[in-house]
């Protein structure tokens, strides 16, 4: 998948919202979509017509950059999602939720979902009991992701649960923090989902 290594700051100005791509940095006065509020580039303050393809694709790069994903990526989960039962728009978002990488991040564990991808496939974490460095694994009900015995005398992650406390976590998950896991004790629904996401319009792009 193609890395982006330009300044993460410059995805949220586009999307014209924050993505919380730079961890602490978002929830203080130096985010940068906070200080200017409008797109990056010499021509961001002017104002543009979009179209309604526009609409649809600046909806689909929202999402992609919110949870870190390549135009592959997401093209697998929509046929994934329109696969499955159910609304596919609302299929998509809980598949989103549920990736391993995503989880680590809601738990606490990590500052972004971009930092919770690299403590993944450096085998931070075990799922059931059992090794795994696959970011994109999807979990199930009453899965338990735990950190790993020898990582918990890395001061960072053994710290993270308490510096990333800010952060509400969702309510289909249950954190046991004296020993640093978690369940997932339902699906994620769409109304656990509080991003500003309209799913509909990704779908619509996709499926022309």
């Amino acid at each position: 998948m193609a890395r982006y290594i330009g300044s993460v700051c410059k995805q949220c100005r586009r999307e014209g919202e924050k993505l919380f791509l730079k961890g602490a940095r978002c929830y203080s006065d130096k985010c940068s979509i906070e200080r200017r509020p409008y797109p990056p580039g010499d021509h961001g303050q002017r104002r543009h017509k979009i179209s309604d393809y526009g609409i649809q694709l600046r909806e689909k790069q929202k999402l992609k950059r919110l949870y870190g994903l390549g135009e592959k990526p997401m093209r697998n989960l929509f046929d994934h999602a329109t696969s499955m039962k159910g609304v596919a728009g609302e299929n998509m978002l809980s598949l989103l939720e549920r990736r391993l990488d995503n989880v680590v991040y809601r738990i606490g564990f990590a500052a972004s979902r971009k930092e919770a991808r690299q403590l993944v496939k450096h085998y931070h974490f075990l799922v059931n009991g059992r090794r795994s460095n696959v970011p994109s694994m999807k979990l199930s009900k009453s899965d338990v992701v735990e950190l790993r015995t020898k990582s918990k005398s890395v001061s960072k992650l053994s710290g993270a649960l308490e510096a990333n406390s800010i952060r509400e976590v969702p309510a289909w998950l249950d954190v046991d923090r004296n020993n640093f896991k978690a369940t997932l004790m339902d699906l994620p629904k769409r109304e656990d989902i509080t991003s500003q996401i309209e799913e509909r319009l990704i779908i619509e792009l996709y499926s022309k």
